[in-house]
């Protein structure tokens, strides 16, 4: 019982606590806008509202009234939730600002390394709660080119994380993005942490104490105090089509890009890559219908039978009338990859609404 105790608290640690100094913040990279999720995340050439200050914030300068966003999604079994809200306003005709807060988090874990006392008794009374969470506070700045069509983005961006009372982390790192649009084609290209995104770790040494020797050998060192978050490159070509009078469809690919190796379907030793597409149709700009699949990756077989090939199909579905839009979209359909599925449910707003 002690043993099976202190496993489930040094199971929670290990993967809060900073295990490398080159990667970091990874919750960045789950999106945001259920709408993108059901394209499966490419939008990078095609963004151009509230949610483009995390996608791509060259999007903003297509902003005609001030705009408002959330987002709400569980993960691993509702164990984890993840929000998001923003806020963008064209500043004049050729420039924009935005603003976001992203939280990924698990609240109310039980700290059971003290459920033993002195005696070897177990006492229920000894058990604790704590929390941990990401946050990502972002100021997005857009504006038109000199050039027709072109108009660029950056993002100042300050992470916060924090571990119960164990330890707490501040960084600090900038993206920056760019689109053209020449008649119904559409480029983007988004590049993330362009200086290399840097958290700082402190910690608690008394509160690290009471966990050092939860198990033989575990947690006897403090962890490193630093992370690196590496650049990333992301590449977006799309094409919008009038079917009819009523429907339009937009279609897109996107090519992700990390400078490291990794289980990208396309990968070496020094950049890896994965493909996504997706499509959106849209009825009257009021009902839309979208699809996607991205995420491929190389996935090992259990019993070292090779590997085989891992996707992520997505689908979802919209409503947009006077300004409000609701979107819905169910990610990983039919479970093709590592990636659990997750519904997804976020909400924009025009502030016309309000007038």
């Amino acid at each position: 019982m002690k043993r099976f105790t202190f496993i489930l608290i040094s199971f929670s640690t290990f993967f809060a606590f900073p295990q490398t100094a080159k990667y970091s913040n990874e919750f960045l990279n789950i999106g945001v806008d259920a709408a993108a999720f059901g394209m499966a995340n490419a939008v990078t050439a095609t963004t151009r509202d509230v949610n483009s200050g995390y996608w791509n914030p060259a999007g903003l300068v297509h902003l005609e009234d001030n705009q408002v966003s959330a987002m709400h999604a569980n993960y691993f079994a509702n164990i984890a939730t993840y929000n998001y809200v923003a806020g963008a306003m064209p500043i004049d005709s050729k420039s924009a600002v935005g603003f976001s807060i992203i939280r990924f988090g698990v609240d109310d874990i039980l700290n059971t390394t003290q459920l033993i006392d002195e005696q070897g008794n177990i006492d229920y009374n000894r058990i604790s709660l704590f929390s941990t969470a990401d946050y990502a506070f972002t100021l997005s700045y857009a504006r038109n080119l000199p050039l027709e069509g072109f108009s660029y983005g950056v993002n100042a961006k300050v992470i916060r994380r924090v571990i119960g009372d164990f330890a707490n982390a501040w960084g600090f790192g900038f993206d920056a993005g760019i689109q053209f649009q020449k008649n119904s084609w559409y480029f983007g290209v988004m590049a993330r942490d362009i200086t290399t995104t840097y958290n700082t770790w402190t910690f608690d040494d008394s509160e690290l104490a009471t966990i050092q020797n939860a198990i033989d050998g575990q947690n006897q060192s403090t962890p490193e105090a630093s992370e690196i978050t590496l650049p990333k490159l992301q590449i977006g070509v799309a094409k919008n089509t009038a079917l009819t009078r009523d429907f339009d469809l937009n279609t897109s690919v996107n090519l992700d890009m990390r400078f490291a190796q990794t289980n990208d379907i396309i990968s070496s030793g020094s950049v890896s890559a994965t493909p996504a597409f997706g499509f959106e149709v849209g009825y009257v700009n009021l009902v839309y219908l979208r699809g996607g699949v991205g995420n491929f990756q190389n996935l090992e077989q259990l019993g070292g039978n090779g590997t085989e090939i891992g996707f992520q199909p997505n689908f979802g579905v919209g409503f947009k009338y006077k300004g409000i839009q609701i979107d819905y979209a169910l990610t990983d359909i039919g479970d093709q990859s590592l990636a659990l599925y997750s519904n997804v449910f976020s909400l924009k707003l025009d502030w016309s609404v309000f007038r």
